[in-house]
């Protein structure tokens, strides 16, 4: 076996080195054949390649030296006995055994460098999820372990693969990359997901007749696939186009290692780039979709921000209802600052949260004296909000005593302090909400009817999150981003299963217990994607798809119970208004008797 001896002044006379591969790379660099740690010597200093029984060597690095018997040069063949000058280290060349390894032990060693190899490649590419650079440093190991002379790393993204890095032995990115490929080798890769191995291409049966590989006059060619969790994210293919057969069943079986963990690594980085492509998309989209700090896309929350840039300027009072959780306040807060008054204070007051003989006091303030522990004179709410807007929240948890003040203050613009006399002059607009039915409180004698009318000058209804459609998703995608930021917990996204199950969810708590749900499973869980689990969306706590013809009964349904009650219950008034059969009604009635339709699910649909 060929062999290198290091024989100058600095070192004593080594072991030797054997030169078993076909191609043996050398230079200062850990992921080198041959490793020379001296400030002269370049990370990829030279190759030694066997062709037949010649050896040749030749510099990879444009300022690396070379001289061969003190003759300098850029390439030679190498001669038995011949002197090496690889910057200021010396070796001697042998074309003779010198009783070195065994060719067993020969065997071992390589892949012993090999997998050290893969090793030190792995630790350095958990530091790098920046993907350009991750590939190149992903393929320059390949062509160190397999001692190709250029590889490539293909990526199958949208069904199309597409090469991501070409890189040649130099560690220089390889321009036109496509034209360095042969494409019948790939796609047989591709169709059955196994490596392959072509030692000769022009003599193969297979590929000796592919136009590529005819072209490209390839020799050696070896490639992989990459795979993660049964999916093909790309391949690795390297080549060499002047050494037939110089791959072996051994470098497949290293670089199909190599690939399995590579694919680890490339299909989290390939993540956190979508993720972060992701994340950009979402920030152009909410700069989009955002009112103010209201974020929506849905038609029902166009309608209302198209209300609130009408009303806003204005000084009428305006009733903000809906569900709890709904975003009533920073629907109050978005009219004041698009107001006149967005100079002035925004004052918020949850109207029951605040025990009934203490109201009084919190909104109007008191007088020193007025009652036992007003130890001194304090302003309420209605002073701190003059020249701006008060937002009483939870207008009809207010007991009906102070309902009777506070249309007084809405009357005559002037508020009185507890135990004063005289009235104070207040310039103040009011915004209230409710999340309960306060035409149906006005009828049961729980709220003042002219207070309402007072009050909802403008009426502003916000639906519920599961009737926002796409919002739902939006919101947790911006909070998701807030609350990673936030908790310094990195990058988070939703799982695809995540965005069904929460379009697929009643969310009776609304943006309050979204935000909530997503705070835990960022917190709690380890992995880069929220899946339903997380969120603690489990298939029973999901609406139920019904069929078409299920939700046309239940429509129908409903529809025929809202005719009979417009008719007293008479069933041929309803027909007729209906224009069917009196058998239709009685039909219906008694399926939903029966259980036959879902009669709480009817009640959805809205004739």
């Amino acid at each position: 076996m060929p062999t290198l001896t290091r024989i100058d002044d600095t070192s004593s006379r080594d072991s030797p080195l054997g030169l078993q591969k076909r191609l043996t790379s050398i230079g200062s660099d850990s992921t080198n054949d041959i490793v020379i740690d001296e400030p002269s010597v370049r990370p990829s200093h030279a190759v030694i390649q066997c062709q037949g029984e010649s050896f040749h060597i030749r510099v990879s690095d444009p300022e690396a030296t070379l001289q061969i018997n003190g003759a300098s040069c850029r390439q030679a063949t190498l001669e038995h006995d011949d002197q090496l000058e690889l910057g200021d280290v010396a070796f001697q060349f042998s074309m003779l055994d010198d009783g070195g390894d065994e060719p067993e032990e020969d065997v071992v060693q390589e892949e012993l460098r090999g997998y050290r190899k893969l090793f030190d490649f792995s630790k350095r590419l958990l530091r790098d999820y920046e993907l350009p650079v991750l590939l190149e440093n992903l393929l320059d190991s390949v062509i160190s372990i397999t001692s190709a002379d250029k590889g490539f790393l293909i990526l199958v993204e949208d069904d199309e693969f597409g090469i991501r890095a070409a890189r040649n032995v130099n560690r220089e990115t390889i321009p036109d990359a496509m034209e360095h490929v042969s494409d019948s080798i790939i796609a047989k890769v591709l169709e059955t997901q196994e490596p392959l191995i072509v030692s000769d291409a022009m003599e193969s049966e297979e590929f000796s007749g592919s136009e590529s590989v005819v072209n490209l006059d390839l020799s050696s060619v070896m490639c992989v696939p990459l795979q993660d969790r049964g999916s093909l994210l790309g391949l690795i293919y390297v080549g060499n186009e002047q050494i037939a057969n110089l791959f072996t069943r051994r470098h497949l079986d290293l670089l199909t290692i190599f690939a399995a963990q590579a694919s680890l690594i490339v299909s989290n980085a390939v993540m956190m780039r979508n993720l972060r492509l992701d994340r950009e998309r979402l920030d152009e989209r909410l700069d989009e979709m955002r009112f103010g700090e209201i974020i929506g896309s849905s038609e029902a929350m166009q309608e209302i921000f198209q209300k609130i840039e009408k009303v806003a300027p204005t000084d009428v009072s305006v009733l903000i209802t809906g569900e709890t959780g709904t975003g009533k306040e920073l629907v109050a807060r978005e009219i004041h600052n698009r107001s006149q008054r967005y100079k002035g204070p925004f004052v918020t007051i949850n109207c029951g949260a605040i025990p009934e003989d203490l109201l009084e006091s919190e909104l109007f303030g008191h007088v020193e004296g007025a009652f036992t522990g007003a130890t001194r004179t304090r302003e309420g709410k209605f002073q701190a909000a003059h020249g701006g807007t008060i937002f009483l929240d939870e207008i009809g948890e207010m007991p009906l005593n102070l309902q009777v003040k506070l249309l007084r203050v809405l009357q005559e613009h002037e508020i009185t302090k507890v135990g004063a006399s005289t009235p104070e002059d207040v310039n103040i607009r009011v915004i209230a909400a409710t999340n309960r039915d306060l035409e149906a409180a006005v009828e049961a004698g729980a709220f003042r009817e002219d207070l309402f009318y007072r009050l909802n000058v403008i009426m502003i209804h916000l639906p519920p999150l599961e009737m926002r459609g796409d919002d739902v998703v939006l919101i947790a995608r911006y909070y998701i981003q807030e609350l990673c930021d936030e908790l310094d917990v990195g990058t988070k996204e939703l799982s695809q299963e995540s965005v069904r199950a929460l379009k697929r969810y009643e969310w009776p708590g609304n943006v309050r217990q979204l935000e909530n749900r997503l705070k835990k499973a960022i917190l709690l869980s380890d992995k880069s994607l929220i899946v339903p689990e997380d969120l603690g969306l489990t298939p029973e706590m999901l609406e139920s798809i019904v069929s078409l013809s299920e939700a046309k009964e239940q429509f129908a349904y409903r529809y025929v119970v809202e005719a009979l009650e417009r008719n007293d219950g008479n069933r041929t008034r309803a027909a007729e208004e209906l224009d069917v059969d009196p058998r239709t009604i009685f039909r219906y009635l008694e399926k939903g008797s029966k259980g036959e339709i879902d009669v709480e699910a009817s009640s959805k649909f809205e004739p």
